[in-house]
């Protein structure tokens, strides 16, 4: 089988990392990838958001399976180009993609399939938002419509905080257009996990769960980032709340879109709060994680490739993945001025030493090779730092202890992954 992966970040060296243990895999490129996914793919120069040069390639190729990593070629419409070319996608159609594309259409969608969730409001004149939360009062969640690289929300603690995320979202439109119209949210209060299921339009199939740590500092302090670190399985998933997750959460969202004529295909990632009254929806996003995907996928012992072309075709139904027992935890390095503007081109050295703890293993995301061979950061989040164990504590000690073996003065780190849980 020929596989193309669509992105160059952390999870789509996980995802590669994965796929390329299949024996069903023939060929596996990855479109644009980074220095870490050249070592087990093929990497080509076209960019994750240019449809028409990904779909050209594919055809070129023979390509039999299309990965999209990130949320944005989804919503760009790649798994209807590639339908439309014959090509089998792993990915939702366009309009299945407004999931995450736009926040208020998941909150229809959710309401409409009975989902728990948030009292929320949208709203497109950021006067009458203002008024709603002096109304509403503090805490209180304000978020961007669409996407925004996961820097679109923001939990606001005061009624001055929420205001001026309105002017920024909305007035001074930090996102762009995402930030045309805004939903306010009631602030729910719990454990927050991140739960995901491969769907095929009908069947879904639990591929459990992860915790993040969004804010970029310890403690959780600090601006939301795309994410600083995960863990999984986190501990409050027990057996029985899956179930529930599935029956009142995962269930009922494919059959509404279903009934609307764009059924789900893909992975649907929820992103859950666990109240006194039980699991409620804060979002869908309708891909892997970043670092959710690393966390989860380290510890997968089922052939991945198949799973993911039963998600195209149907017969997910006939699948049961195996998970071994392990806890694993990543940790993101990240360049310095992140999640604000991110210092380019430091060097980074000692990877070899990294990889070489027990248990580890280290994925690239914004990476880049200088002329002269050197490794380099390119991005904000560089690279995501996996460790395994049978505790959570010996999976946490792998990961920093791979941390202390890289030389990035030009980097940082949470120091603190895992702290709920342990």
């Amino acid at each position: 089988m020929q596989v193309l992966v669509v992105g160059g970040g952390g999870r789509e060296h996980a995802l590669c990392w994965a796929i390329a243990v299949s024996p069903l895999l023939g060929k596996l490129y990855c479109a644009p990838g980074n220095p870490g996914i050249s070592s087990i793919a093929e990497c080509v120069a076209i960019g994750a958001e240019d449809i028409a040069g990904i779909v050209a390639f594919a055809v070129e190729k023979r390509i039999d399976l299309v990965v999209a990593g990130p949320e944005a070629p989804l919503t760009l419409g790649l798994a209807d180009a590639c339908a439309a070319a014959g090509i089998k996608c792993f990915g939702p159609s366009q309009a299945a993609a407004r999931l995450e594309g736009s926040k208020v259409f998941t909150r229809e969608v959710a309401e409409a399939a009975g989902v728990p969730g948030a009292k929320w409001q949208r709203f497109d004149d950021p006067a009458k938002a203002r008024a709603y939360v002096r109304a509403e009062g503090a805490p209180i969640v304000v978020k961007a419509d669409g996407l925004a690289a996961g820097k679109g929300v923001v939990v606001a603690s005061t009624v001055e905080e929420a205001e001026a995320a309105i002017a920024d979202i909305m007035e001074s439109r930090i996102h762009g257009e995402a930030g045309a119209t805004v939903l306010i949210e009631e602030c729910l209060v719990g454990e927050e996990i991140s739960f995901f299921a491969l769907c095929d339009g009908e069947t879904a199939l639990p591929l459990g769960a992860a915790q993040d740590h969004k804010r970029v500092g310890d403690g959780d302090t600090g601006p939301n980032t795309g994410g600083m670190g995960a863990y999984s399985p986190p501990p409050a998933l027990t057996p029985a709340l899956q179930a529930q997750v599935m029956a009142e959460i995962v269930q009922p969202t494919l059959e509404e879109m279903s009934r609307r004529g764009t059924p789900f295909k893909g992975v649907l990632f929820a992103g859950l709060m666990l109240t006194e009254a039980g699991p409620k929806l804060i979002e869908f996003n309708v891909r892997f994680g970043d670092p959710e995907c690393q966390a989860l996928l380290l510890r997968l012992r089922s052939d991945l490739l198949p799973a993911l072309f039963a998600s195209c075709d149907g017969g997910l139904d006939m699948f049961d993945l195996n998970w071994d027992a392990t806890h694993s935890l990543v940790v993101v390095m990240a360049a310095e001025g992140y999640p604000g503007s991110p210092r380019k081109g430091t060097e980074i050295k000692g990877l070899e030493a990294a990889a070489e703890v027990p248990g580890v293993q280290v994925f690239h995301a914004g990476t880049a090779r200088r002329d002269d061979g050197a490794l380099v950061a390119n991005g904000g989040r560089v690279l995501a730092v996996a460790g395994t164990g049978k505790t959570l504590q010996e999976a946490r000690d792998a990961a920093y202890a791979a941390v202390d073996a890289i030389d990035w003065p030009g980097g940082f780190c949470r120091r603190d992954i895992g702290w709920r849980a342990l």
